[in-house]
C-alpha cells in the first residue's frame, strides 16, 4: 500500500484521469473529493462490499426454481401459475350470459317528447 502525506486542497492523481483532493480535516476525520471518469464507479469500501454481496446473492440459483426457469425459458411453452378454472383473483371466471354488463342502449327518437 502507498502512503502518501497530502495537506487541505493539495491533490493525488492516480492515472491521467483520477484526481483525489484533500477538501477538508477535522481532527480525526479527512474529508476527500474525488474527480473521475462516469465509467468508472467510485463507491466507499462498506458499500461496495455490501453491494458485492447483493450481486453474489442474485446471482445464486435455487435448485428448486431452476426447472421453473428452465420451464419458463422454452420456447411455444407458457406454464399454467393456476389452476384452471381459477381467475386471477382467486375467483371462478364468469361467463358472458352471467356478466353484468348493461342492456344496449336504444337510440333515442330526436322528435319524440322528452318524458
Amino acid at each position: 500500500m502507498l502512503v502518501l502525506s497530502r495537506l487541505r486542497d493539495e491533490t493525488i492523481m492516480i492515472g491521467d484521469d483520477i484526481e483525489v483532493t484533500v477538501v477538508d480535516i477535522r481532527g480525526d476525520k479527512v474529508r476527500l473529493g474525488i474527480n473521475a471518469p462516469t465509467r468508472i464507479s467510485v463507491h466507499r469500501k462498506e458499500v461496495y462490499d455490501a453491494i458485492k454481496r447483493e450481486n453474489q446473492q442474485a446471482a445464486r440459483v435455487d435448485p428448486a426454481s431452476a426447472g421453473d426457469l428452465r420451464e419458463a425459458s422454452l420456447p411455444g411453452q407458457f406454464p399454467r401459475s393456476r389452476p384452471s378454472g381459477i381467475g386471477r383473483l382467486g375467483a371462478a371466471p364468469i361467463s358472458v350470459s352471467q356478466s353484468s354488463t348493461p342492456p344496449a342502449r336504444r337510440e333515442r327518437d330526436p322528435m319524440a317528447p322528452v318524458p
